[in-house]
């Protein structure tokens, strides 16, 4: 790093260091949001790319065998697939439904596919919103710190009667680091959110086919297989 940008990088500490009370205070709430919203955004990427990828894996399984109770022995090991998940919830009333040919034994079935889809739902979505409230509120909140690091320096000025800019870029300098740092946590923060809420309304997507194939497949069952159990 030359000397110059080691200089600019001082510089920029000494403002924070020198900042009011207010300022500091702000500035510590935005690094918070900033650590939370990384965390997020990292936790929910490998989440994500986990849940893609078991799903491809047990939609593959899935589609490529007919037998339930293998394919309830194998979803143990995709955890994390909604898919699995669902397959499993349907299975364990389908083994006891499986000689009955009753209607309301789909509705059911329609059921707890529902409640299984709004679980698995709730698990991708969590700490997600957290994102957005980021990304809508730290540009406000720097924006406050700057107005009241001003504030302070204008009665600063009135009370040494000075009104140069000597006096007044330092303080104004100081103040404008908040909304700087108000933009730096909001904008990742919104582009992630955006992004996480684009895959888990594929994964909602993905849910929604996969229920509709998964009901249709043991309304049929039920039907035929009437009076033979559960494979």
């Amino acid at each position: 790093m030359n000397s110059a940008g080691f200089d600019n990088q001082m510089r920029l500490w000494d403002m924070v260091v020198n900042a009011g009370p207010m300022v500091k205070f702000i500035l510590l709430l935005l690094l918070g949001f900033s650590v939370l919203s990384w965390a997020i955004i990292i936790y929910k990427l490998l989440l994500l790319r986990k849940v893609e990828q078991e799903s491809a894996a047990f939609s593959t399984l899935f589609w490529g065998s007919r037998q339930f109770s293998q394919i309830f022995a194998a979803s143990k090991n995709y955890k994390k697939s909604p898919l699995a998940a669902l397959f499993s919830a349907v299975y364990a009333e389908f083994a006891n439904s499986a000689k009955t040919t009753q209607r309301e034994d789909i509705g059911m079935f329609q059921r707890i596919l529902r409640k299984t889809a709004s679980t698995e739902g709730a698990k991708l979505e969590y700490a997600v919103p957290f994102l957005a409230t980021t990304g809508n509120t730290a540009p406000f909140i720097g924006l406050f710190g700057t107005v009241w690091g001003i504030m302070t320096s204008f009665r600063g000025i009135g009370a040494k009667g000075a009104a140069s800019l000597a006096v007044v870029a330092p303080g104004i300098s100081e103040a404008l680091i908040a909304t700087a740092m108000g933009l730096l946590v909001a904008i990742p923060a919104s582009v992630a959110y955006n992004h996480l809420l684009a895959r888990i309304d594929r994964a909602h997507a993905e849910m929604d086919n996969f229920s509709a194939d998964l009901l249709n497949i043991v309304e049929k069952q039920l039907t035929k297989n009437s009076s033979s159990p559960a494979e």
